[in-house]
C-alpha cells in the first residue's frame, strides 16, 4: 500500500495551491488526488474555446428546483480535472473587498484581516504589470491585461463613465468600485489555471505524485485522526492510500462536504438516513451555502462588431483560431467576460455590492442555448447575499452528484438589490458608447414596475458560479474548520477550499481559493515545527 507525509484530495485553485508548495522543496511526499483527467489540451488552454469545453472537464451539476426561482432546476458547472474550476472559467482575476477580509477577522477568523491576506494574494501572483502596494511579479500564476479585448467592450466602459460612472483600471488595488477592463490569468494570451501555476512545473519531481483519474471515496478516519484516503480508480477497484502526517481535503463548495459526509462527518440524523456510520456529529458541514445570483440582460445589435453566431461570426471566429495558434493574439484570447465593474447600490451598504461582466455576445442559460445573433450581454450579481442553502448527500455512492440547494432569493433584501443592479445594467446599455451599436434588448419589460422586474428575474436569474461556505471556518466550536483550517474534533485533517469562507467575497473566488491554498501550507509548515 502507498503511503505519504501529506494527501491532498482535489487538484483545483485550492488543491493545486497547497500540494504544489507542500512539494516543491522536496522534502515531503506528497499526493494529489484528482478525479479527473490532466486537462493538457488545446480546448482548455485556449481561452476562446470556453464555450466548447462545458460538456467536458465539468461536474455539470445542478440544483434542486429553485423556490425563489419559480421552481426552475438551476445550473451549476464545476471543474472537474487539474486545475478545477480555473481550467473552465472566464479567468477573471477579482480578489474581493478588502472589507471582506476585516469582516471575517471581525467574526472571529484571527489572522484573516485584509492586511494579513494581501502578503498572500502578491506572493501567488506574476503581474505582468510589475509589483507594487497591492501585487507581486514573483509568483506562479500569471495575470495580465487583455491581449485583445473587443471593441464592444471598451464601449461598455466608456458607457459607464457616460453615467459618471468612475472609471478603475484596478480592482484589486487601492479601490473596488468603478468599471474597466478586467484582468485574466494568462500567460501570452493562454489559459493560466491554478494547475499550469502551482502543479506541472514540478511534476516530474520523485516527492510529487500526482494520481488523475481517481476518485476519493471517504476518509480513513482511526481514533480521531485521519490516517488515509479510499479511492477508486479506473480500474474501478477500492484501494487505500496512507498519509502519515495528513490529508487536505481540497474539493470545493460541493465535494468537500460530500466526502466529509461520505466519511460520517457531519449533521448526524443525515448521515443516519443515509446508513453511513456517524463519527463526528457536525451540522455546519453542508450547511452555509452562499453563492453569488447573477442575472443576464441581453441585446441584439446591428453591429457585427461584437461576438455572434451568425454565418459571419462563424468565419470570422476560424480566422482568430488559426491567428491564435500562430501569434497568441486575437479574438480567441478573448475570457468572454471582457469588461465590469463594482458598485453600490444600497445605502450604507459597507462596500459595493453588485458587480457586473460584460460579454460581447448574447448569452442564453449559460451559453449553452446557441443564439443566431450578434450582441452583448451584461450580468449582475448580489455579491453579499443574505440567502444561505444546503449541500446534502442524495446517495452513498461517491460518484453521485450531492444534493445542491442554494436556496436563491429566499431573503427579500437579496432581490432589491439584484432589481438595483438589473435597472443599473439598463441605464448603461441605453449610454450613447453602447447605443451607437444599435443594440435591441431580448427581453423587454417596465423596469420601473417592481413586480414585473421580479418575474422576470426569477424565471431567468442564475448562478454565477461563485459557491462558498460549506465547510465554514471560525473561532465558535461549531465551525468546521478554526482559523489555520484544521478540521475541528479531529486530527490531521486540514480544509483549503472556497468552502471554508464564513462570508462569501464580494467578487469572483477563484483568486481568493488560490490565497487559501497558500494560506494552509504555510500553516501546515508552521504545525510540523
Amino acid at each position: 500500500m502507498e503511503s505519504f507525509d501529506y494527501i491532498v484530495i482535489g487538484g483545483g485553485s485550492g488543491g493545486s495551491a497547497v500540494a504544489g508548495r507542500l512539494a516543491v522543496d522536496g522534502t515531503r511526499r506528497v499526493c494529489l488526488l484528482e478525479a479527473g483527467g490532466r486537462n493538457d489540451n488545446v480546448l482548455i488552454k485556449t481561452p476562446g474555446f470556453m464555450p466548447f469545453i462545458r460538456n467536458s472537464s465539468n461536474y455539470k451539476y445542478e440544483t434542486v428546483p429553485q423556490k425563489g426561482l419559480n421552481g426552475r432546476v438551476g445550473y451549476q458547472p464545476r471543474g472537474r480535472g487539474l486545475g478545477g474550476s480555473s481550467a473552465i472559467n472566464a479567468m477573471v482575476y477579482i480578489r474581493g473587498n478588502a472589507w471582506d477580509y476585516d469582516n471575517w477577522a471581525a467574526m472571529g477568523c484571527t489572522g484573516w484581516a485584509y492586511d494579513d491576506v494581501l502578503p498572500y494574494f502578491r506572493k501567488a501572483e506574476a503581474n505582468e504589470r510589475g509589483a507594487d502596494d497591492y501585487h507581486g511579479e514573483g509568483g506562479p500564476l500569471f495575470v495580465s491585461n487583455q491581449v485583445s479585448p473587443n471593441p464592444a467592450s471598451e464601449a461598455f466602459v466608456e458607457a459607464a463613465a457616460e453615467l459618471q460612472l468612475r472609471r478603475n483600471d484596478d480592482f484589486n488595488g487601492e479601490r473596488q468600485d468603478g468599471f474597466g477592463l478586467y484582468q485574466v490569468t494568462q500567460r501570452d494570451g493562454e489559459r493560466w489555471s491554478a494547475a499550469r501555476a502551482y502543479v506541472e512545473p514540478i511534476r516530474e519531481q520523485g516527492n510529487f505524485a500526482i494520481r488523475t483519474n481517481t476518485l476519493v471515496e471517504k476518509l480513513v478516519v482511526e481514533q480521531g485522526r485521519v490516517t488515509g484516503v479510499m479511492v477508486r480508480t479506473g480500474r474501478n477497484r477500492s484501494e487505500m492510500i496512507y498519509a502519515r502526517r495528513g490529508v487536505i481535503l481540497s474539493a470545493g463548495a460541493f465535494n468537500s462536504p460530500q466526502i466529509l459526509m461520505l466519511s460520517g462527518i457531519g449533521p448526524a440524523e443525515h448521515l443516519k438516513q443515509n446508513g453511513i456510520e456517524v463519527v463526528l456529529d457536525k451540522p455546519a458541514v453542508g450547511s452555509d451555502l452562499q453563492d453569488h445570483i447573477d442575472y443576464v440582460s441581453g441585446w441584439e445589435t446591428q453591429s457585427d462588431v461584437p461576438m455572434g453566431g451568425t454565418l459571419k461570426g462563424t468565419l470570422k471566429m476560424a480566422g482568430a483560431i488559426f491567428q491564435h495558434r500562430r501569434e497568441r493574439k486575437g479574438a480567441m484570447t478573448t475570457c468572454f467576460a471582457e469588461g465590469g465593474g463594482f458598485w453600490t447600490v444600497t445605502d450604507g451598504a459597507p462596500a459595493p455590492d453588485v458587480q457586473w461582466h460584460f460579454v460581447p455576445a448574447v448569452l442564453e442559460d449559460h451559453g449553452r442555448e446557441r443564439v443566431n445573433a450578434h450582441g452583448f450581454s451584461l450580468h449582475a450579481c448580489v455579491l453579499r447575499p443574505e440567502s444561505r442553502g444546503t449541500v446534502r448527500l442524495g446517495s452513498g455512492d461517491a460518484a453521485a452528484a450531492p444534493v445542491i440547494d442554494p436556496n436563491f432569493l429566499d431573503d427579500e433584501r437579496d432581490m432589491a438589490v439584484m432589481r438595483a443592479g438589473v435597472r443599473l445594467s439598463h441605464r448603461i446599455a441605453d449610454a450613447p458608447a453602447l447605443q451607437a451599436f444599435g443594440p435591441t434588448d431580448r427581453h423587454p419589460i417596465d423596469l420601473d414596475d417592481d413586480a414585473a422586474l421580479d418575474e422576470l428575474i426569477r424565471n431567468r436569474a442564475d448562478t454565477v458560479y461563485h459557491p462558498v461556505g460549506t465547510c465554514r471556518m471560525g473561532s465558535d466550536e461549531a465551525s468546521v474548520v478554526d482559523p489555520q483550517l484544521k478540521v475541528r474534533g479531529l486530527d490531521g485533517l486540514w480544509i483549503a477550499d472556497a468552502s471554508v469562507m464564513p462570508k462569501i467575497v464580494s467578487g469572483n473566488t477563484n483568486a481568493p481559493s488560490i490565497m487559501i491554498g497558500e494560506r494552509c501550507a504555510d500553516f501546515i509548515k508552521a504545525s510540523e515545527k
